[in-house]
């Protein structure tokens, strides 16, 4: 078993990246130390352990340092590599778990900034190919993952889960502060599926506040003052 001081997360407490490694962390089992950075005025240990992105989150395991949430949980299950396992062992639906998950993090998530950069009819319309995007992600994980998007709170978090979940459930703090995105009508499973997740433990006790994370929003998107 570890000890915590062998294990570290630099991060900070909003980001879902962050979020990401210590729920990993959690669902293995692996006690550890967060380290708050802040990315106005970034450690020299983040340097050091980051000199390419210079960005959280980082993961120090006995002095050695990972870098990228995606790469994080992969060396999480891989390192420690007892039950539960986060990815699933077949080849083939690994690669098909990393194809979902490459899509939701380079297609998905970055289509929710124009969003936030723009107002009226261009805002519709970039809610519009966000929504457009999230029912292709949606039917793919349908199709390639019969029955993963019935999730209950009593199952164990898997990478998908941990990785859609910890962005995903803090859709209703997007929704105060810029617009609603995600229509339950339009997403009948999707919805229901984050709603699962974010009620889980390990989500609960690891997802930011949520007017904590508002007042941030709103800080860093439209330049009000935090609370």
């Amino acid at each position: 078993m570890e000890k915590q001081n062998e294990v570290a997360v630099f991060g900070t407490w909003a980001s879902a990246f962050c979020t990401r490694v210590e729920v990993a962390l959690k669902v293995k089992g692996i006690p550890y130390e967060f380290v708050e950075e802040d990315l106005t005025n970034k450690s020299e240990l983040l340097l050091k352990y980051n000199p390419v992105h210079k960005k959280v989150p980082v993961l120090l395991h006995k002095g050695k340092a990972i870098a990228e949430s995606l790469v994080i949980l992969e060396y999480i299950d891989q390192h420690w590599n007892h039950t539960p396992k986060l990815l699933p062992e077949d080849p083939y639906q690994r690669a098909k778990l990393r194809f979902w998950t490459n899509f939701y993090d380079q297609k998905l998530l970055p289509s929710s900034l124009p969003i936030i950069m723009s107002k009226d009819r261009e805002q519709e319309k970039a809610i519009e190919n966000f929504s457009a995007l999230l029912k292709v992600f949606e039917e793919g994980i349908i199709k390639d993952f019969p029955g993963k998007l019935h999730f209950s709170t009593g199952e164990t978090l898997d990478y998908l889960d941990i990785v859609v979940g910890t962005y995903a459930c803090n859709y209703r703090a997007f929704h105060d502060v810029v617009a609603i995105i995600i229509d339950p009508a339009k997403h009948p499973v999707f919805l229901p599926w984050v709603n699962a997740l974010k009620d889980h433990p390990l989500m609960k006790e690891t997802l930011p506040p949520h007017d904590k994370l508002v007042a941030a929003m709103r800080g860093k998107y439209f330049q009000l003052p935090t609370v």
